[in-house]
């Protein structure tokens, strides 16, 4: 039997979207993360009766946490309008180190609504945001592919000194391959 893999926190990571914008946008980072919680829970009672007691459980219910330093984005504005206009949201939380054999990342996808929004704003520290989410219903596991934009988003590609343009979106770099490991040559001045 194989050895438990631990996971790093820093790997988990929330997305959203508002629901309504499903056909037109995919789901978006929330910048600046600093914490992230995910807890489904389950009341559950005993009632005494003269043959032993009888258990009772509630249905499921989900609370997820989002703490970030509070910024200047569409995401941000996002949460407000969510939270303001009662707008649906789609949130997943994505293991971007957990990854299956097609190479997709492992993820949590539920759908709810934004139910707090508190905002701190200390004199001496960035100001710092933390939202509550109600999932309705079941959050769902599964697995999905980061795009592409993603992926830039958690770690920026090499770009070279050149102009960057829809032809050439590395300036004319080449990121470093592990293939590259001794290779080159020193060049003398003349």
């Amino acid at each position: 039997m194989a050895k438990p893999q631990v996971l790093q926190g820093m790997d988990t990571l929330a997305y959203i979207r508002l629901l309504k914008n499903a056909a037109i946008e995919q789901g978006q980072l929330i910048p600046y993360q600093t914490s992230l919680s995910f807890e489904p829970k389950r009341d559950s009672d005993t009632t005494k009766t003269k043959d032993g007691a009888v258990g009772t459980s509630s249905s499921l219910e989900t609370e997820i946490g989002v703490e970030f330093v509070n910024n200047i984005s569409k995401v941000s504005d996002d949460l407000y309008d969510a939270l303001i206009q009662n707008e649906k949201v789609e949130f997943w939380i994505v293991n971007i180190s957990r990854k299956n054999s097609e190479g997709k990342v492992f993820a949590w996808y539920a759908q709810g609504s934004i139910t707090e929004d508190s905002n701190d704003n200390d004199p001496d520290d960035n100001s710092k945001r933390e939202i509550k989410f109600s999932v309705t219903g079941t959050p769902q596991r599964g697995w999905l592919e980061l795009p592409a934009s993603a992926k830039e988003e958690l770690a920026y590609v090499f770009r070279g000194l050149g102009v960057v343009s829809s032809d050439d979106q590395t300036g004319k770099g080449t990121a470093w391959k592990d293939a590259d490991r001794g290779t080159g040559s020193a060049i003398t001045q003349e």
